[in-house]
């Protein structure tokens, strides 16, 4: 019960931290609130858009193009498995050692880690594609990136999505160490408790919990939305 009573008032003085705001632990300066908490919430969505952005324009072309083409699977699937071991930490901040520090080089290292889910879904999506539907587009004379655009990538777009989801989430989780190489994430909160007390490491976790749930939704019906209708019908069906 002492436990649960504890829990409670973190959470009690996070919120708190969240909605009002409150004299520093060291004194001298305001800090909590929306206000106060906005500039470091903003930089981090900043800074993992920047990085999706760029991680989808290297990716998905190149995942498009080998899925169409049948070709390069060991590179886009062993990629997508050794991205997964690389810590994302240590690139963030070998990329920063060596490009230095800024919004933009910090979301080129970001967007590194983005890659192999983007890379790897849409080379197996485009894979998945039906190839009697393939085989008809191609019959009737498109050409090959009229069947990539028109044919293969909207019956894989649900699976493309999913990678697309994951790089997100990991990208902005990620950007939660940005503070490290001096850019001012909500990471600051979390680190600062000299500062900001336990009240505002807690706080910091809670809203970046809340911004990754909110992507993720916010993807998920981004994903719901490009499914084409008759893959809809078919999942429907099956899972009936």
């Amino acid at each position: 019960m002492i436990l649960l009573a504890n829990v409670f008032d973190s959470f009690v003085g996070a919120f708190d931290f969240i909605l009002h705001s409150r004299e520093a632990v060291t004194g001298g300066a305001q800090v909590g609130g929306p206000a106060y908490i906005w500039p470091f919430a903003r930089t981090q969505l900043e800074v993992s858009a920047v990085a999706l952005g760029g991680a989808l324009a290297v990716a998905l072309p190149i995942g498009l193009v080998l899925g169409h083409l049948g070709k390069g699977e060991y590179f886009a699937v062993g990629f997508g498995n050794a991205g997964r071991a690389v810590p994302e930490i240590a690139v963030v901040f070998l990329f920063a050692a060596l490009a230095g520090i800024g919004l933009v080089n910090v979301a080129v290292a970001l967007g590194i880690l983005g890659l192999p889910p983007i890379l790897t879904n849409t080379f197996v999506a485009m894979r998945q594609v039906d190839r009697t539907a393939v085989d008809a587009a191609e019959g009737v004379g498109m050409r090959p990136w009229e069947v990539i655009l028109r044919v293969e990538l909207p019956l894989a777009a649900p699976t493309i999505m999913a990678g697309i989801r994951t790089a997100a989430i990991n990208i902005f989780a990620t950007a939660t160490i940005a503070s490290f190489v001096g850019l001012s994430t909500l990471g600051d909160l979390i680190t600062g408790r000299n500062v900001y007390g336990d009240d505002g490491v807690v706080a910091g976790a809670i809203v970046i919990a809340l911004l990754a749930a909110a992507i993720e939704v916010a993807l998920a019906g981004v994903q719901w939305l490009v499914t084409p209708r008759g893959v809809k019908l078919q999942r429907a069906t099956r899972s009936a």
